[in-house]
């Protein structure tokens, strides 16, 4: 009879008895001698010393065992959250899993995390209800509430199986079973095995690991229901996990799904597997060949990684259960830093969610962590293997980016003797998509050699967004045109071109920062839920109809990490210690307050020298750069895709989402959201209008002809109609040229400048226009700058050592391309500055004429409803 081979998984909420049931497994298959405890730290699995120490499973561990003719491969998981990342990488490799839950606490919190994840994998499920023997546990009342709680068909296969409910509540599984079974009165054992494999039939046993009570039953429906799955003839293998061994030698976790792998065979075409091991606990076996269905590690491949594809294996599932806080990792004075990068990177290769980073910047090192066990835990590793204590500094919460809509990105590298360019579209997936990357593109365009560099240039790095720097994700990245030269294209050049690519689509894309949601479980008194339901939705979340269970109401639902955090505390509180909180990591979503986290982090995208906007291009004999927004109008190719044509999605500026908040009349201090980078303008004229189209050369304009400073002067008429409309006002100027103002100065300077802004908040309600009133802080010592919405105009406090007469010359350039910009102010100087660069002037006293002539106007049309309205000075002359 040929020998099957299946690998099972053991995964239960932390205590629940899961290794105790493993090691009863393998001592009642013969594979031990005797079964290990946990709390006496001689279990067969648990054979690390942190793990024996604390009494909990770390790192996940095989073990294999024969029943009859099926050789099984057993995987202890951990059960601990801090570990669920290590738990499911194991998934992707599982032909069954066993969950455990425990008698004596039921379904916990972590347990629906499990069995979400079972399905998500599409892994078939056995149950295995442990701790039995504890007094007051009630078989009948634990089964009725897994029912409850457990999406799907579950049936106890214990001692119902000789009785026809039995048989009934299987043939409800599936509707061809059911009218076989009424036709027949029996299901065959071949059809509840494809039940158990299609996940539609779900069985459950009932016993105590420690006293192996149920286990040898469990066993017995092991082998008999369990199916090999069809492997194919190519080789194929899925990589879950990397480690060393005790003498320093990287290992490859991997199993075989399809073909076989030999001893000297090459993975990927590239790396030598010099040594194929079969570990069971600490031992292994040294075969030369290994087949489909096996669990096995090998040695010599440096490059490979948890989640890969192996041969003809396809892509891996993204992973659901990631950390959603990074810590600053602390070492000691002496401590060389980069060293202590280096080694934290291979501790990254057995643990990938630590995402380590080195900051170019300022030196530091970072790290993401699932929890305060986690970081014991690695705090432990690298002074074991190191000898280096390393301490965290406090959590911030780790935020993706995505777009919104398809867009085109362009990269171009063109210094002197080099050339490429890549074209690639970005499309956004579903949430929790991850990063696909793909080539639409012909070998007679671009060779497929070339093809295949783009596409590793891409999976290579962790690409990051231009609103805050972080991680993107979601996304469809496919190659739809590239260039080389054949002389002068170097190995490297596709790489820089590529990472462009990315960088121009995500530039003009517009981006949605993601934030990290848990998905909770809270369980408070009756008499508490009220005040649950009502924190619940002041942290933005949402939950489920509350289920009450006696005097317990149980709450499930989502919000983000950043209002959750320190929760538990708060419920402690209001539930007098009756309160229990259960959070799981939930994926991602947008971010509720995008415009407070971005400015809050401060990255600037154009300053970022690691990662590139723009690309660069070739002329007489030397390169320069172009920045991102003219890229097109300099690329070699055409990208042959057309997209739907939507401004607001494809040519919106995405570092550009932060803008002031709404601000009431604040007479006593200035709005605390301020921004002070050189695009304040652009943001005003962004969130009022939408994204700014600018002209390839500022040079083009023509400049007007000569006018008498005071008066209004109008610009050459253009092809193009004018829609936009600024009024730029210098507030001291301004204030020092009217009398009335003047003397109110005099008294109370603070009093004058509320008074220009009432007066212009009037005037505004006039023209509906965007007004920008612009007043000196330069002389403010340390002054960030501040920008402030004041009812319906903007209200500019210029940095330290810039003046309004810089900040009004510098928007003036900024915005006149594409709107109208009308200036008041008396300077002189500034008036020849402002109308050089194209913009419109408007005098002190001329602006005063201009409010008098509008407010009269405004009464005499209340007063008269019917009349025709006139058209303003100010108005007719723009």
């Amino acid at each position: 009879m040929k020998e099957k081979r299946i690998v099972i998984g053991i995964l239960a909420h932390v205590d629940a008895g899961k290794t105790t049931l493993s090691e009863s497994i393998l001592y009642l298959s013969g594979s031990i001698r005797k079964p290990g405890r946990v709390d006496h730290r001689n279990a067969f699995l648990d054979n690390n010393e942190m793990e024996r120490n604390r009494g909990i499973t770390i790192f996940s561990k095989q073990a294999r065992f024969r029943l009859g003719d099926t050789v099984i491969t057993l995987l202890d998981t951990p059960g601990h959250v801090d570990f669920s990342a290590e738990m499911e990488r194991v998934l992707a490799v599982l032909d069954y899993a066993v969950l455990v839950i425990s008698g004596a606490a039921g379904v916990q919190g972590h347990t629906l995390t499990l069995w979400k994840l079972l399905q998500r994998y599409r892994v078939p499920v056995l149950l295995f209800v442990n701790k039995m023997d504890q007094p007051e546990t009630d078989r009948a009342l634990r089964f009725m509430e897994m029912k409850e709680r457990l999406e799907g068909n579950l049936v106890d296969f214990g001692d119902m199986q000789e009785k026809p409910a039995f048989w009934e509540e299987i043939a409800l599984s599936d509707e061809h079973i059911m009218e076989k079974y009424l036709e027949t009165g029996q299901i065959l054992k071949t059809d509840i095995a494809g039940l158990i494999a299609a996940r539609k039939l779900f069985p459950c046993y009932f016993g105590s690991a420690l006293k192996n009570i149920g286990v040898e039953d469990f066993l017995a429906g092991l082998s008999e229901y369990a199916i090999m799955p069809d492997y194919p003839d190519e080789f194929a293998a899925r990589v879950f996990k990397i480690s060393r061994d005790p003498k320093g030698t990287r290992l490859t976790h991997l199993k075989i799904t399809g073909g076989s792998l030999k001893v000297r065979d090459f993975l990927n075409g590239e790396e030598k597997v010099n040594q194929i091991r079969l570990y069971s606990g600490e031992k292994y076996d040294t075969p030369g060949v290994v087949f489909p269905g096996e669990i096995c590690t090998v040695t010599g491949p440096e490059q490979t990684f948890a989640g890969e594809g192996l041969g003809a294996a396809g892509r891996g599932i993204p992973p659901v259960l990631e950390p959603v806080l990074t810590y600053q990792m602390l070492c000691p004075p002496s401590c060389d830093k980069y060293k202590l990068f280096l080694q934290l990177k291979q501790l990254e290769e057995e643990e990938p969610q630590l995402n380590i980073v080195w900051d170019q910047h300022s030196s530091e090192i970072h790290a993401q962590v699932m929890g305060a066990v986690e970081m014991e835990i690695l705090q432990t590793m690298m002074e074991e293997r190191y000898g280096i204590h390393i301490e965290f500094g406090p959590g911030s919460i780790v935020y993706k980016e995505t777009i919104a809509g398809p867009v085109i990105g362009v990269g171009h590298f063109e210094p002197l003797r080099h050339y490429s360019e890549v074209h690639l579209l970005l499309e956004p997936l579903e949430r929790g998509g991850g990063m696909v990357f793909e080539t639409n593109l012909s070998e007679d365009i671009l060779s497929g050699n070339f093809q295949r560099l783009v596409l590793t240039h891409l999976k290579e790095k962790k690409h990051i967004g231009v609103l805050t720097g972080a991680e993107i994700t979601d996304l469809k990245i496919t190659l739809v045109a590239g260039r080389a030269h054949l002389k002068h294209t170097e190995g490297g050049d596709f790489r820089e071109a590529t990472y462009r690519a990315v960088r121009q689509g995500l530039k003009k894309a517009e981006s949605i920062l993601l934030e990290p949601v848990y998905e909770f479980l809270l369980e408070v008194p009756a008499d508490s839920l009220g005040r649950a339901l009502s924190d619940i939705r002041g942290m933005q979340g949402k939950s489920e109809p509350p289920v009450m269970e006696g005097e317990v109401a149980l709450i499930k639902g989502r919000a983000a990490v950043a209002a959750m955090a320190d929760y538990q505390i708060t419920v402690n509180a209001y539930s007098r210690g009756m309160g229990k909180l259960t959070c799981v990591p939930g994926g991602y979503e947008p971010c509720f307050n995008p415009e407070e986290v971005v400015f809050g982090i401060g990255y600037d995208s154009e300053k970022d020298p690691e990662n590139p906007t723009g690309s660069v291009f070739c002329a007489h004999g030397a390169g320069f750069t172009v920045s991102w927004d003219q890229v097109e109008d300099y690329m070699h190719l055409e990208s042959g895709i057309d997209l739907p044509e939507n401004p607001e999605n494809r040519e919106k500026p995405a570092d550009r989402l932060v803008f002031p908040k709404e601000a009431a009349h604040q007479p006593k201090g200035r709005s605390k959201d301020y921004y002070h980078n050189e695009k304040e303008l652009e943001q005003i004229f962004t969130r009022t209008y939408g994204p700014i189209k600018r002209e390839c050369s500022p040079l083009k304009k023509t400049v007007p002809a000569s006018a008498y400073p005071g008066k209004i002067t109008k610009r050459p008429a253009r092809q193009e109609p004018r829609k936009d409309k600024y009024l730029l006002v210098d507030g001291y100027n301004i204030i020092f040229a009217w009398d009335e103002l003047k003397e109110l100065a005099k008294d109370n300077l603070d009093g004058a400048r509320y008074r220009l802004m009432d007066i212009l908040c009037n005037y505004q309600g006039y023209i509906k226009d965007t007004v920008i009133l612009v007043f000196d802080a330069y002389k403010v010592k340390g002054n960030p700058g501040d920008v402030q919405k004041y009812n319906n105009i903007y209200v500019v406090y210029t940095k330290e050592a810039e003046s309004a007469d810089q900040y009004i010359e510098r928007a003036v350039h900024q915005i006149v391309p594409k709107s109208d910009v009308c200036v008041a102010t008396s300077d002189a100087m500034e008036q020849m500055i402002i109308w050089g660069a194209g913009a419109l002037r408007l005098s002190a006293q001329g602006l005063k004429e201009e409010i008098t002539a509008a407010a009269a106007e405004w009464q005499q049309e209340f007063m008269q409803p019917d009349s025709k309205a006139k058209v303003y000075p100010f108005r007719d002359k723009l």
